[in-house]
């Protein structure tokens, strides 16, 4: 009650500068947090983009490996007292990769088949990516997950996608140590990357992608344009505040000096407004009343 009286009886200069002032807050909130989403959505989707640029790019690699390279090198594998790991199209991928990342620009790039069990425990999956493997066998019709996770190396996006066992020829090596290649045994020994069946989901194929220079450059863009946007809305403000008391506040000032002159008896004074507005019909009003006034007051003295 006291801060609404209080409120009703401050002067409507102060009254506008502080509606000014409450459009300013609401105008600069509303506007951060569309600005926000929008650029939040942007980074997401480039990240995303490059993500499955990767994605096309070793999958490329993969499938180059498995119809062109593997059958030149295939017969080899067990005639070879060494294994030869550019026969297999997972090996290829990884050290293409690898010197994908060996440019300053994409060192915190990664890619990784993470296989629960897989031959060469580079592959091994971790705890987050084996619950991938896991929802991705749960649900055979899920065909991508991604997200951000935290690693030593900063934040990352993730893609991830099923890894399938779709070749009949990529049992030789997976499906029990008996039919598997010597050389790959002498390798990588017997115990890991077997009992791989036909249409198994044996791995997730993910890519990680850095996001914290693109959420920081989204940071940066975002203060610089929220600092262009409170300028140009203080100076909007400003420039409405100055033309409304020049058009508003001052005449009705104005009007409201000559009023109170006017009512302590001086009826030499006029008010001297000449526009055609509101505010110019009010000050011809008063005029006129003023007139009938003194028309009334004068004929109150002649009877005396």
């Amino acid at each position: 009650m006291f801060f609404n009286k209080r409120f009703r009886d401050t002067n409507i200069g102060t009254k506008f500068n502080i509606f000014l002032m409450l459009i300013f807050i609401l105008s600069i909130t509303l506007s951060g947090g569309v600005l926000s989403t929008v650029l939040q959505h942007t980074a997401q989707n480039e990240i995303t983009s490059q993500a499955k640029i990767l994605f096309q790019a070793v999958n490329s690699v993969r499938n180059y490996t498995q119809e062109r390279v593997n059958p030149l090198l295939v017969a080899r594998l067990e005639t070879e007292a060494a294994f030869i790991p550019e026969a297999i199209p997972t090996f290829s991928v990884r050290e293409v990769f690898e010197n994908f990342r060996k440019s300053e620009e994409y060192k915190n790039f990664f890619y990784k088949d993470a296989a629960p069990n897989p031959t060469n425990l580079r592959d091994k999956a971790d705890e987050f990516e084996t619950k991938l493997v896991e929802e991705f066998r749960r649900n055979s019709k899920k065909k991508e997950d991604y997200g951000f996770r935290d690693l030593p190396e900063g934040k990352v996006f993730y893609i991830a996608r099923p890894f399938i066992i779709t070749e009949q020829k990529c049992l030789q090596c997976h499906s029990t140590p008996a039919q598997a290649p010597k050389s790959l045994l002498s390798s990588y020994g017997s115990e890991h990357g077997f009992g791989w069946k036909l249409n198994d989901i044996v791995a997730a194929q993910i890519v990680y992608v850095p996001a914290e220079e693109v959420f920081d450059s989204v940071r940066r863009s975002f203060s610089l344009i929220m600092g262009v946007l409170i300028c140009i809305f203080a100076i909007i403000l400003i420039v409405i505040n100055v033309l409304l008391k020049k058009a508003v506040i001052q005449r009705i000032k104005s009007i409201a000096n000559t009023a109170q002159k006017v009512s302590t008896g001086n009826m030499h004074v006029d008010f001297t407004e000449n526009s055609k507005d509101e505010i110019g019909a009010l000050a011809v009003a008063f005029n006129r009343m003023k007139s009938s006034l003194e028309i009334a007051m004068k004929l109150l003295k002649h009877k005396k």
